[in-house]
């Protein structure tokens, strides 16, 4: 019984954070409570084994994230997913500034979107993010600084369409 509670906290104390993460790599907010959601009930099954990682929640993402590659992929190829039902919204919808951030985000490589969101969003250092996504830390260094440079210079674009727009 106290391994329930047990997921129970770590489920009500990981899943919005999950879920934001993924929203913003998807742009999708059912999708990334699908995929997060998914990962939970894997965790849930291999609790006795999850809960002793040292950050679960890490586990969770990656298996969250590995979900939403997958799904995406197949997409990508044209292979129709069978649905369940109607997906129910459990959350308010993003702000304008988020839906902003995740539109220059979509623009990015996977990678260098992923790499971005961990490191920013997440407050994940370089090193568990090359341990996360299993590249080198000259990687995600890589990816960071051209995710960066690339966000930069959408934003310069659009500054200077609001004021041409504005004269």
């Amino acid at each position: 019984m106290a391994e329930n509670r047990d997921f129970a906290e770590f489920y009500a104390a990981t899943f919005h954070r999950l879920t934001s993460q993924l929203f913003v790599h998807t742009g999708d907010l059912a999708e990334a409570q699908d995929v997060v959601q998914e990962a939970m009930v894997r965790a849930l099954s291999r609790w006795s084994a999850v809960s002793t990682f040292e950050d679960p929640a890490a586990w969770c993402r990656r298996v969250a994230w590995n979900l939403a590659t997958s799904r995406w992929r197949r997409l990508r190829r044209g292979v129709e997913l069978a649905t369940t039902g109607r997906h129910e919204e459990t959350t308010p919808g993003p702000e304008p500034d988020r839906l902003a951030v995740v539109g220059l985000l979509a623009h990015l490589p996977t990678r260098q979107r992923q790499a971005i969101i961990l490191h920013y969003l997440e407050d994940l250092p370089v090193t568990e993010i090359a341990e996360l996504t299993g590249a080198a830390e000259g990687t995600v260094k890589s990816w960071l600084h051209r995710g960066r440079a690339t966000l930069a210079a959408r934003l310069a674009d659009q500054d200077r369409r609001r004021e041409v727009d504005h004269v």
